[in-house]
Formats: structure tokens, sequence, C-alpha cells
């Protein structure tokens, strides 16, 4: 574990210590969310850079060397541990099981939820050539992938942003194009490497792709009434409803953040309401070589300011888990036990 700063905790006039894998973009995502924290405040941001299973290990799949959590249990050791004040994670990387110490504090607002196709020679989706070779390591993005273009050759890749790209944009690349998520992009800087945004008609993205947690301890939150009303006033009640209803259904699915399972929430404005609106949840299962799908959507009027919007008994995660139910009731189980195996 390495400090960017000298710190000792979030008392008055200290730095808040923030927990952070030392990742170009987790450093970017962890920062931007710690100056909005501060703002108008006294206190200073101090990265503390973690290392996970997930960091030290950048060739194995993701399922191989844990899945769910991989990213995310070092981070979470270090805020038990008092070592740092928050953590901010990348949320579609966060396992939807709660933890009695932590509290899910805060969703800032959510960045571009799609995927993106990075291509040699600007090429789209369409415009790539008869089995031209596309990387990712999502078997997600790669079902959907070939469900749009079964000709494609999917490749399994692991590693950073700019390694990633590489891949399809750099002097020695060996692929066609890779698939990466827009906000991860949009966060360091790498927008102009975008070909094609991916409709989510075609790519529907993980659940709580593009939105981050922000996760502190109860203790920490009941000593510094500064802090946790500075989370509330960063935390965004319609990425919450969204992201609550994603992460409802994956629970639901029993499905971790590496399986074949897409969702995307979204508030539809309705007409004259300025509380809220209706969440719409889009949702889908797929085999991995693309062949077969289970999919669905549903819709709930929601309240901003007067629903609950994030928790088990809450409107969103209500609706996230009859759509997930609904989904297993017409063979979505089986597709993930396929996948499982």
């Amino acid at each position: 574990m390495t400090r960017v700063a000298v710190g000792t905790s979030a008392f008055v006039g200290s730095p808040l210590r923030i927990g952070t894998r030392a990742s170009d973009l987790a450093l970017t995502q962890s920062g931007r969310v710690g100056e909005a924290l501060v703002a108008g405040t006294e206190h200073t941001v101090e990265l503390v850079h973690v290392s996970t299973s997930g960091d030290r290990d950048r060739i194995s799949p993701l399922a191989q060397i844990g899945g769910t959590g991989v990213f995310v249990t070092a981070v979470r050791q270090a805020l038990l541990d008092a070592e740092v004040d928050l953590v901010v994670h990348s949320c579609k990387d966060l396992p939807t099981e709660p933890l009695q110490e932590i509290t899910l504090a805060c969703y800032p607002p959510r960045e571009d939820p799609r995927d993106a196709l990075c291509a040699r020679d600007g090429l789209t989706l369409a415009e790539l050539p008869q089995g031209a070779k596309v990387g990712t390591g999502s078997p997600r993005r790669a079902a959907q992938l070939l469900r749009a273009r079964p000709d494609l050759d999917v490749q399994g890749i692991r590693g950073n942003v700019e390694t990633r790209l590489n891949r399809a944009l750099g002097a020695e690349a060996d692929l066609d194009a890779v698939v990466l998520a827009a906000s991860g992009l949009r966060r360091v800087g790498r927008e102009t490497a975008i070909s094609e945004l991916l409709a989510v008609e075609v790519m529907l993205p993980a659940p709580a792709q593009g939105a981050l947690a922000v996760e502190a301890t109860t203790a920490v939150l009941a000593e510094q009434p500064w802090f946790a009303q500075r989370l509330t006033e960063v935390d965004d009640p319609a990425t919450r409803a969204a992201v609550t209803a994603e992460r409802a259904l994956l629970r639901t699915l029993e499905a971790g953040c590496s399986a074949p399972v897409a969702a995307y929430g979204e508030l539809e404005e309705a007409d004259g309401d300025e509380q809220g609106g209706v969440l719409h949840l889009r949702a889908l299962a797929i085999r991995p070589d693309g062949s077969h799908a289970v999919e669905g959507e549903a819709r709930v009027a929601l309240d901003l300011h007067a629903d609950e919007l994030s928790g088990t008994e809450s409107v969103p995660w209500a609706l996230g888990a009859e759509l997930a139910a609904d989904l297993l009731s017409r063979g979505a189980g089986e597709i993930l036990e396929q996948a499982r195996a």
C-alpha cells in the first residue's frame, strides 16, 4: 500500500483518505470523487494505493481468479482496518451482497453506460471485415458481439485501458478492434479512440456500468457529520435508482459481474413531473456463443423525493427482482448454469 500524501484521518482539517487501486482509471475516478466531496471544505484529498488480486494477475480470465469482488476485497479491507476513510469502486465490479460494517454511501452522477468499439481505421461494428478479430475480457460483451456478428473471431484480453487499446490501435496491433466501457475511456481522456458507441439495442451494458460507488464505514459516517453531508450532496438520485434496480436483478439471478448478464435502468421523465418519472429497466441473459438470449423489460413510476431509492425494500429493488424472476421463469437460469459450467 502506498500513499501520495501524508494524513491520518478524516477529522477536521486533515486529508480525506481514499482507498483506490493504482491504475490510471481508478486514480482518476477516485480523485474526481474526492475533489467533489471536499469542495467548499477545509479538507484535502489523499489517495491511498491498494493492490488487489485482479491487479496482480493481469493475464488470467476474471472468472478464473475470483470473478465478482476481485478488484474490491483488498480496498474494502483497508476501509475496515481504518487505513482509509472511504473507497471508490467501479460499481459494476462491486458484489451485490452487502457488508454489515460498510455503507454504500454515495452514487455520483453516472457517466455514459454504453460499450465502445475501438477499431482500426475507425471501422464500425457493421464495417469490420468477415472474421475480424475483436478483443474483450467480458463474456457479456463477447456473447452480444457474436449475436450481432456470428462471423467474428472474439478473443479474450486483459489489461488496463492503454494495454487493451494497443491490441487494436498500437504499432504492433494484433486485433482489428477491442470493446471497452465508454465511461472509462472518457474518464481517462481517450474518447477519441472510440470508433462507434454501441447502441444498447445491440450491446446492453453490464449492470451498473458507467456508475461509481462510494463506500464508507458506518462508524466514520456517524463520527463525521460534514462527511456524511457532503456524500448526500454528491449523491445522484437518478443514478442510485437505476443502479439499485440493475444490481437487484443481478443478485436475484445469482450471477456475478463476469456472467453473461446485461441490465440497464433509465429514468424516463413523465410529462410535467419534475419529482421523478418512470424507471425503465431492460435486461438479458445470453449464451456465451450468442446463439440464444432471454430478454425482458419492466417499468415503474418513481418519485425521487418520496420513494426509497436503494435497499432491498425500495421500489427500484423490487423492479429489478421482479424482472429477474421473469427472466428465470423463461430459462435464464439454464443459460447461466451453462455459462458457469
